[in-house]
């Protein structure tokens, strides 16, 4: 196999500073400084810019340039609604199509996912993740699923950076409880049993839901003050109160 042109090797790690958000959704692209920092001319830097676009990473604007792709609140109800819908389609599809040099490569990502976890490198656990359901899809085989899940996949891997810090330990648990269900659908595919493939499925997307939402409502800020509902007053919390008196 021939290495990678490159201008592939830089619409490689422009996919990766996306979806480890080193480049953040929303954000403009400096071409200029893009072309100085690859070595690449502004002409061929477009041409990704335009394959970036048509694979969901990026948006572009007429006279504004490209931006990365927003994760706003519309894009996140949608993605909420759908993947379940998706992930569990692609899972009884990747049951019944998979081959097993495909399932053999799914156990390499897998491997490398679980030493990523070891390492406690949570960008690096996002990424193996993000391979190894993007080789479900290659292993469902599905002209019509296939560009939903990688349009799944990209927003699915940038808020996943949360779920990976293990700074917690019940954060540690759920990671590992992850990559007990990746060797739990691997089995599955691999005996060929669809149903059980789905409801790993769905308990893998559970699992990290919980995490995913609190990208679009994290926990609030600590606060000193609260509000009397029955008066609408603002009041000092009950333990300051306390302090205050004494």
């Amino acid at each position: 196999m021939n290495p990678p042109s490159k201008k592939e090797q830089v619409y490689n790690d422009l996919k990766q500073r996306i979806l480890t958000l080193e480049l953040a959704p929303g954000s403009a692209l400096d071409e200029v400084a893009l072309s100085e920092h690859y070595g690449l001319s502004r002409t061929p830097l477009r041409e990704l810019f335009h394959r970036l676009d048509g694979a969901g990473y990026l948006s572009s604007e007429n006279n504004r340039g490209a931006f990365v792709s927003s994760m706003n609140l519309e894009t996140m109800r949608n993605f909420f609604q759908s993947a379940p819908m998706i992930y569990a389609a692609i899972a009884r599809l990747a049951t019944e199509h998979a081959s097993a040099s495909q399932i053999n490569e799914l156990k390499k990502v897998q491997s490398r996912f679980r030493k990523a976890v070891d390492r406690a490198k949570a960008p690096e656990m996002a990424m193996y993740n993000h391979r190894f359901h993007e080789l479900t899809g290659e292993m469902a085989a599905s002209p019509y699923l296939a560009p939903s899940l990688d349009r799944l996949l990209i927003d699915h891997t940038r808020m996943s950076q949360r779920f990976y810090r293990t700074e917690k330990a019940a954060s540690g648990k759920r990671v590992l409880k992850a990559a007990e269900q990746h060797d739990a659908m691997i089995d599955a595919f691999e005996q060929r049993q669809a149903a059980m493939a789905v409801e790993l499925t769905l308990s893998h997307w559970e699992l990290s839901r919980t995490e995913m939402d609190k990208y679009v409502m994290p926990d609030p800020l600590p606060t000193d003050v609260a509000i009397n509902p029955a008066t609408d007053l603002v009041i000092k919390q009950a333990t300051l109160s306390k302090g205050a008196s004494q």
